[in-house]
This record gives structure tokens, C-alpha cells and sequence, in this order.
């Protein structure tokens, strides 16, 4: 529990728990196993921007500290830029693009534009 900041809770019940920290108690539960990768559905949905940018650099601490591998679903464009170094996005059941960051930011496609231009 230490790991993903939660020592001071071990007293709670899972319902005194906010959104954030049960997240966080999720990944621990995870982490137990040690895994060689990680998957993570939506892990900033519901969570307000401060929390949300804190649940991407627990991700980041974790593949770094444990030295595993994550596959990260979100529409949380500000999550994906936070943690991942390649992108998988699918429109209507397919794959339309994959690449870096940098590649989907540079993109002229309209579609790409409109989830990754500012």
C-alpha cells in the first residue's frame, strides 16, 4: 500500500475510500502478483484533472519501479500523452492509426486532429 500512497488508509473501509484511492488500491492488488504487464481500463475515468494527472505518474512509477509492461485503454487524451510511447487508435472496431505521441500530434488526418490538437 505504501508503493501507490495509500499507508495512511489501511484503517478504511473500502466505502470511506474515494474514487482515486480505490483506484490505487486496485493497482496494489495487482502489483502482489508481479506481473510482466499491466492492463489498465480507463484508469482516469470519473476522477477530476489533479487525480487524474496523479493515477499517470503512479502508472509511470510503477512501469519504471516493477519494470513491467502496460496496455493503457482510455479516451483520456491527456492521460495517453502522460504515460504512453505508442499509440493504438481504433475507430469502428479497427485499427485507423498507431505511433508515437508525436506522430498523432503532427497528424493532418481530421479525425486525429480533433482528439490530439489543443
Amino acid at each position: 500500500m505504501e508503493n501507490v500512497g495509500l499507508s495512511d488508509t489501511l484503517h478504511k473501509m473500502p466505502s470511506e475510500l474515494s474514487g482515486g484511492m480505490k483506484k490505487r488500491a486496485s493497482l496494489a492488488r495487482t502489483i502482489v502478483v508481479d506481473p510482466m504487464i499491466m492492463l489498465y481500463d480507463e484508469p482516469t475515468t470519473g476522477l477530476d484533472p489533479v487525480t487524474s494527472d496523479g493515477i499517470s505518474a503512479l502508472i509511470n512509477d510503477v512501469q519504471k519501479k516493477y519494470k513491467t509492461s502496460s496496455i493503457i485503454i482510455t479516451h483520456d487524451i491527456e492521460c495517453a500523452r502522460a504515460t504512453a510511447d505508442r499509440i493504438i487508435m481504433l475507430q469502428d472496431g479497427e485499427v485507423y492509426m498507431e505511433g508515437s505521441i508525436n506522430d498523432f500530434e503532427n497528424s493532418d488526418d481530421e479525425l486525429i486532429q480533433s482528439f490530439f490538437k489543443e
